[in-house]
């Protein structure tokens, strides 16, 4: 049977807005998906629901669909789209209406179920689906399917179901559907798989990645798939993108959703030709008997104001004007007072930005008046009173209501997942018929450092690749390197302690380390650092997005054979079928033979090198 071509053309609400069409007119797809749905997102579509019952949805995507919908029915693809968010039949109506205006004879269906009842003061509470929904949608001969909360991954493995015909009674169900699982992972946030928010970009020509297409995939019907992009679109593809996309937001070897959980240890990459890497070897084991929800309600009132402190004296200037604020806030005190002091200052500086330091003050209460009025009369009449050079980047103004995002679990059989096919019949989806509580992967064998030898003090961030995110009040950072002996040094390096060493901020919380040696990978969890989630904007980087290159850009040993040309393999460095992209343009490691000696080997040509890629051994 042949591939299913799946391409992603959102990875957030507000991203690139012409990717509909780019996708739809830049090469074969059979199915184009849409990820619109964050843990901020669902707090946006809250207020707007209370401002207008009829809202709720993400209206960027109803504006795409006037130019996509058109182009979707003429070249036969099938759109699947989280973009309903508190009110999928409300876009799903919106979008009838929008098809009867241009004349377009699309289907459209939409998938419910997902709201849960809202306790006092909560905006949203959404439990996450999985694809079985979306499947029966598309059974029915939908063009268009619009859903509320399901994982993004559903995205792709309920088109997968559809389009494959899996069935819970098939040998190889949940081996399947997580293989479909983890390509959904890699496409959903768009172009973070084709170079976008790389580690290694600078390895490659600005030109390429200053504006990435957006990914697809094909995927197969035994669950191995293909990463890859329209032909003749900016950015890269490449087994280091994708290992980056792989750890971002996860956290251990089991990454469980409402359909399957996948095994991340299991997963297998192998660079299949320019533009092209194949994911294969992914285990599933049945899903859990709870589904994950997410609550989002009002969390109180925040302001802040950032004070410039220029030239001599900076910390006895903070000093200062944090003991004048404190002071002038004692008899109305909010309940949460923040200092952090950002030296952003050089001496003998050439500007007078950059012989300035930021000295933050962030406030937070449930009561509007302590964090506005109070804060604004404190901070402005020091104005004349305070340090040499006082001026402030803006004027507090009324505090602002912030967001709290709090995760819970419900059993699947209290959730209502619902299809509403075209023709407006609701079918119910049934639950899984076999689950599995999920257990902690005993961590594997490690393997044995690489032989000692001279190292240099250098930026981990030479060796090391590294992305993260943000899930709730936690942040993830998935570290991995490009060889077997580089690997061999990571895990025996960057340890839990060590992490907290080099990331000063993490100390006092609770990390966890996961060890997943098929992707050469560390992914760390640092508990709590986010407070309430990223509406709370608890900290300077609310979705810790910056925090892996921060800690790629602190020093450690390295050893030298990692900064200066590449050292001969140790025996068994590398399995003779793994082909690993490295940026310093080495891609290939493989036993000596002469070229040609294999039937199955493809010669591809580069203006500064021959690349010998494998294909897969026949079964």
């Amino acid at each position: 049977m042949r591939a299913l071509r799946i391409g992603n053309a959102s990875g957030f609400y507000g991203d690139r807005f012409d990717a509909v069409r780019e996708m739809l007119t830049g090469g074969e797809l059979d199915v184009l998906t849409g990820d619109y749905l964050a843990e901020l997102t669902m707090l946006i579509l809250g207020r707007d629901l209370l401002k207008d019952p009829a809202t709720g949805y993400a209206k960027t995507f109803l504006r795409q669909m006037e130019d996509g919908l058109g182009l979707a029915h003429e070249r036969g693809v099938r759109i699947v789209a989280n973009a309903g968010g508190l009110n999928p039949a409300g876009l799903a109506d919106a979008l009838r209406a929008l098809a009867e205006r241009l004349g377009v004879p699309a289907r459209i269906a939409h998938v419910e179920g997902d709201r849960l009842p809202a306790g006092p003061g909560v905006l949203a509470a959404n439990a996450y689906l999985g694809g079985a929904g979306i499947a029966a949608c598309l059974d029915a001969g939908a063009d268009v399917v619009v859903t509320g909360r399901v994982t993004d991954a559903a995205l792709v493995t309920g088109p997968a179901q559809w389009f494959f015909g899996w069935r819970p009674e098939d040998a190889d169900w949940h081996d399947k559907l997580a293989g479909a699982v983890v390509a959904g992972h890699v496409l959903e946030c768009g172009t973070q798989a084709t170079g976008g928010n790389y580690a290694f970009f600078t390895a490659h020509a600005p030109a390429l990645l200053r504006r990435p297409g957006f990914p697809l995939a094909e995927l197969h019907a035994d669950g191995s798939a293909v990463i890859t992009k329209h032909p003749g679109t900016g950015g890269v593809v490449d087994t280091g993108t994708v290992t980056a996309q792989l750890l971002y937001e996860t956290s251990g070897a089991r990454y469980a959703g409402p359909d399957v959980t996948a095994r991340l240890d299991t997963v297998r990459l192998t660079r299949e030709g320019p533009d092209r890497v194949r994911i294969a070897g992914v285990r599933g084991e049945a899903p859990p008997p709870t589904l994950k929800a997410g609550l989002c309600r009002l969390g109180g009132f925040r302001n802040e104001v950032v004070f410039v402190l220029t030239g001599l004296d900076i910390e006895a200037k903070a000093d200062l004007v944090r003991e004048q604020i404190t002071d002038a806030l004692a008899t109305a005190a909010p309940a949460e007072v923040r200092w952090e002091l950002a030296r952003t200052d050089r001496a003998d500086a050439a500007t007078e930005e950059t012989a300035s330091a930021l000295l933050r003050l962030v406030v937070r209460d449930p009561d509007p008046e302590r964090v506005g009025r109070t804060l604004t009369g404190a901070a402005i009449e020091s104005a004349l009173a305070s340090y040499p050079g006082f001026h402030v980047t803006a004027p507090p103004g009324k505090g602002a209501p912030y967001g709290v995002f709090e995760s819970a679990y419900v059993p699947v059989g209290e959730v209502p997942h619902t299809a509403v096919l075209p023709d407006g019949t609701r079918v119910p989806v049934p639950v899984p018929e076999e689950t599995r509580v999920l257990e902690p992967v005993p961590e594997p064998e490690l393997p044995a450092p690489p032989p000692a030898g001279p190292t240099r003090r250098a930026p981990l961030g030479l060796v090391a690749g590294a992305r993260s995110g943000d899930k709730g009040g936690d942040a993830n950072v998935g570290v991995w390197v490009r060889t077997e002996r580089e690997w061999r040094w990571l895990v025996h390096t960057l340890t839990v302690d060590r992490f907290r060493d080099l990331l000063p901020e993490t100390r006092e919380l609770r990390i966890e380390r996961h060890v997943l040696p098929a992707l050469r990978a560390l992914n760390f969890t640092v508990v709590g650092i986010l407070g309430d989630g990223v509406a709370s904007q608890a900290r300077f980087d609310p979705q810790a997005k910056a925090l892996g290159e921060w800690l790629r850009s602190r020093h450690v040993d390295v050893p030298e054979e990692f900064l200066g040309g590449r050292p001969e393999e140790l025996p068994g460095d590398r399995p003779e079928e793994t082909v690993t992209d490295r940026p310093d343009g080495v891609l290939v490691d493989r036993p000596e033979k002469p070229l040609g000696d294999r039937p199955d080997e493809v010669l591809v040509d580069r203006p500064d090198e021959v690349l010998v890629d494998r294909l897969e051994e026949p079964k």
